[in-house]
């Protein structure tokens, strides 16, 4: 259990601190109806995250087994691809990244969120969190690795923390805001605005960590 658990916990960070969906969330809890949408929000994260690593979990169990860091060739060359695209895609968010001085820009549907209604809400968030192609990948490698597990025991105590994990940085701000709203609104400004003028640098760091670690796992299981 201990080496699925230390494989999986880099993968379950990468999408917890993952930029946009806090800015999102964020956004929300400082909106008029906050309350409400934060909850739909927060909702759907968590069931896209389980969707995710749930769906791949599966399907790597169900590969053939073989090799001497489990899961079989196929998975190793699945992990491979996997840590690839991770890479191109932590080259896409560099070469992205705002110019010094220059005000970022961020995606459309950012400026509905304060208006948004919890089920919009919540679709959003499940969108962002199963289909999204960064988080995708890493729930794809997470997945992968759960599913080499030798027992279920570790496949569901490695699905539970990769799901607590991956969950925790929209999850907290949300409970928090709706325990302490007024003492929480200006920090979390104050958080937004550094997250928006960091977010490509910060996500281009973490899927260049990731793509390797992930190469590095399926070099190894061939």
């Amino acid at each position: 259990m201990g080496p699925v658990i230390g494989d999986i916990l880099p993968l379950a960070l990468g999408i917890a601190i993952s930029p946009l969906p806090i800015i999102a969330t964020i956004l929300m809890l400082l909106a008029p109806n906050a309350r409400a949408s934060s909850i739909g929000f927060m909702s759907g994260w968590l069931a896209g995250i389980v969707t995710a690593v749930i769906a791949f979990t599966l399907l790597s169990s169900a590969l053939p087994e073989g090799g001497s860091g489990g899961g079989g060739p196929i998975a190793a060359v699945a992990k491979i691809i996997v840590g690839a695209l991770l890479l191109l895609l932590a080259i896409r968010q560099w070469r992205g990244r705002p110019q010094a001085g220059s005000e970022p820009a961020l995606p459309k549907w950012m400026s509905a969120l304060d208006s948004m209604s919890p089920v919009r809400a919540g679709v959003l968030a499940f969108v962002l969190a199963a289909v999204n192609p960064k988080n995708l990948l890493l729930a794809v490698s997470a997945g992968l690795i759960i599913g080499a597990g030798a027992t279920p025991a570790t496949q569901v105590t490695g699905v539970s923390v990769f799901v607590v994990i991956a969950a925790s940085t929209v999850v907290i701000p949300v409970v928090a805001f709706l325990v302490a709203s007024k003492q929480l609104a200006g920090p979390l400004d104050r958080l937004r605005v550094w997250l928006v003028h960091n977010n490509s640098t910060i996500m281009a760091v973490l899927l260049l960590v990731m793509g390797v670690s992930v190469i590095g796992k399926g070099v190894a299981s061939l």
